[in-house]
């Protein structure tokens, strides 16, 4: 149920007696878990690692946390105790609220017409830094507590937040429409800036190529974007080899890939467009 995917160490360059310069960033998902070991100063990249979960559909709040100690236990260098942490929440439990309109009396309300929201549910929110709208979520609480029992206090956030906060700020210059879809195995969110500006956020479930081009299609005609005109940057778990890539070009004229530049050191091992939320908790 649990697989190993893609692991880079450099874990002989990381001094375990004197862990002030290292951040700890990890990401949760029902299916999968991440986690990567950045020195603060040097920005590099000295240990990187993900894990898929199978059968993530029959995976209970119990079988998830036995899922993290499992990997908590094969995974001897997360037992240390690094004095800046970083969690993100990946999941569809999430909705964004205008900030005007926002008030933290009113969570379950908000969050309830686009999930399931059950009475022992945990709500939570984010207050994007460079935009007008509060990300309401339900977050992994039970691994939330079992993380503070290993560290201590640490910052957690939606995954969606660390995403369009990110973005915006790298894209704050750029007037131009943009469409990014971020690809995580079954799932890909979709962020669409314009004049600086979030115009759009959602997370989709696919089974098919065919759904996924089909819902990246469906955003552009709500948008009256032109498939013959607007730039699809391409994000997260997807290649120019992949089905999903090849169907995306025959349907959309300008494709790219988004560049991660800041970390250098993990090109040879990770594509650059793989794993923004994770690398930019840091």
């Amino acid at each position: 149920m649990i697989k190993e995917t893609k692991k880079i160490s450099k874990n002989n360059t990381i001094d375990f007696n004197n862990l002030k310069d290292y951040h700890l960033s990890i990401q949760l998902s029902l299916d999968g878990f991440s986690f990567c070991i950045c020195n603060i100063h040097s920005k590099n990249i000295e240990y990187f690692n993900s894990f898929e979960f199978t059968d993530e559909h029959k995976i209970s709040p119990y079988k998830h946390l036995e899922l993290i100690e499992h990997v908590y236990n094969k995974e001897s260098i997360l037992k240390y105790k690094y004095p800046s942490v970083s969690v993100t929440h990946f999941n569809n439990l999430v909705t964004q609220v205008p900030k005007p309109i926002f008030d933290k009396n009113n969570l379950a309300n908000y969050l309830k017409y686009a999930v399931k929201v059950l009475e022992n549910d945990y709500i939570t929110f984010d207050e994007l830094k460079n935009s007008d709208i509060v990300n309401v979520y339900i977050p992994f609480v039970n691994i939330n507590n079992f993380l503070f029992d290993m560290y201590g206090s640490f910052i957690f956030k939606h995954a969606s937040t660390v995403l369009v906060e990110c973005l915006l700020n790298e894209f704050k210059n750029n007037i131009e429409q943009q469409y990014f879809v971020n690809v995580t195995k079954n799932t890909f969110e979709v962020v669409v800036i314009k004049n600086k500006k979030l115009e759009l956020y959602n997370i989709f479930n696919f089974k098919t190529k065919e759904d996924f081009i089909y819902y990246i299609l469906f955003i552009a005609e709500q948008l009256n974007l032109n498939p013959e005109e607007f730039q699809l940057i391409l994000m997260g778990d997807i290649e120019k080899e992949s089905e999903l890539y090849k169907i995306v070009y025959q349907y959309i004229r300008n494709v790219s890939f988004y560049k991660n530049l800041t970390y250098n050191n993990i090109i040879d091992g990770i594509s650059s467009h793989e794993h923004y939320t994770l690398l930019n908790q840091i």
